[in-house]
């Protein structure tokens, strides 16, 4: 009687430690955010905003994951882009947005139709694009990146090259913005 009473205490904790070890899925997005604040990426998981498809292909619904670039000594104007098929294309939402002084934010068409040029295995996850102040977010379903249902061609060595991608495309985006605000007189 002793031994089973000792065999049940034995499987209900080993049970309970299987039970907090993390599932593959988990592990594999964990592995990702971690590489992307490697690389300054400064990943965050996001409740997602109103001007974002979000889950099931729904404005504002359900939580995104938000990758930011932080440029110092750089203040960009306000701007939002959509991906559409495979170009950025403005948010139209802003141009009913208003500004503090009560007049209407222009909308920035620096980068409409810019190519994403994201690897195949990011690309169909991204959603949006927001610049402001000195950084450049990009909002993308990081969790569909690693998901074997939705990524069947994962490859978990491919992370960081992916990354690196990413983050020099955002770079780019930023200078080609940058180079416009200095093309242009007027400040932001």
């Amino acid at each position: 009687m002793g031994v089973w009473i000792a065999v049940a205490i034995v499987l209900f904790v080993l049970g309970n430690m299987m039970a907090l070890k993390p599932n593959g899925t988990d592990q594999r997005i964990d592995n990702l955010r971690m590489s992307a604040r490697g690389l300054q990426l400064n990943p965050k998981l996001v409740t997602c905003p109103d001007w974002v498809k979000g889950k099931d292909d729904e404005y504002g619904k359900g939580m995104i994951g938000q990758y930011a670039l932080v440029l110092e000594d750089v203040r960009f104007p306000h701007a939002r882009y959509q991906p559409i098929d495979g170009r950025w294309r403005p948010d139209s939402s802003m141009a009913s947005a208003v500004q503090n002084d009560g007049s209407a934010r222009p909308i920035n068409f620096v980068l409409d139709n810019v190519p994403l040029d994201l690897p195949a295995t990011i690309e169909p996850f991204v959603k949006a694009l927001l610049i402001k102040a000195n950084c450049i977010i990009i909002y993308w379903e990081d969790a569909a990146y690693v998901r074997p249902s939705s990524s069947p061609n994962f490859q978990a060595r491919n992370i960081k090259p992916d990354l690196s991608v990413l983050k020099s495309q955002l770079e780019s985006w930023a200078l080609q913005m940058q180079a416009s605000l200095h093309g242009k007189s007027q400040s932001y």
